[in-house]
């Protein structure tokens, strides 16, 4: 597409909608939101880029192939699953380790599985459809 406007207009959406993406994503273990409706999200911020700057832009904001991006998220929510197996529990139990002491001296930073699994989903959700639809888009642009 040609329309200077509508490629200005596109990187500032697709900030704001990565931005809400992962806003989503963080709140999603308590109130409604979480992974995978993160990761539609953040794929439409991608998804608006391509249609007004092209899928060659949009792969290079990317910066990582859509595949790649699928199989880390992938590989993260499989670890968040076996991780309690290590431990003697039973498959997909939460566990929250602490990271560091607190200011008191404390217990710190509280870390739990469930968002390591979360955050595997979203970036399954955002490589997957990513790589349908930029592959669609560049099959469209070829037979144009």
């Amino acid at each position: 597409m040609n329309s200077v406007i509508l490629q200005a207009g596109a990187r500032y959406l697709a900030a704001l909608l990565l931005l809400f993406s992962i806003h989503m994503l963080l709140r999603g273990h308590n109130e409604p939101g979480g992974g995978f409706i993160g990761g539609l999200i953040g794929a439409t911020g991608f998804v608006i880029y391509s249609l007004a700057c092209g899928v060659g832009e949009a792969r290079a904001a990317l910066r990582v192939a859509p595949e790649a991006v699928a199989a880390i998220g992938l590989a993260l929510a499989l670890l968040a699953g076996l991780l309690p197996l290590f431990l003697g529990l039973p498959l997909f139990t939460g566990l929250w380790p602490f990271l560091g002491t607190g200011p008191d001296g404390g217990k710190g930073l509280p870390v739990s599985s469930v968002l390591l699994f979360d955050i595997g989903v979203y970036l399954v959700v955002l490589g997957s459809v990513l790589t349908l639809v930029l592959l669609l888009e560049d099959e469209g642009e070829r037979n144009d």
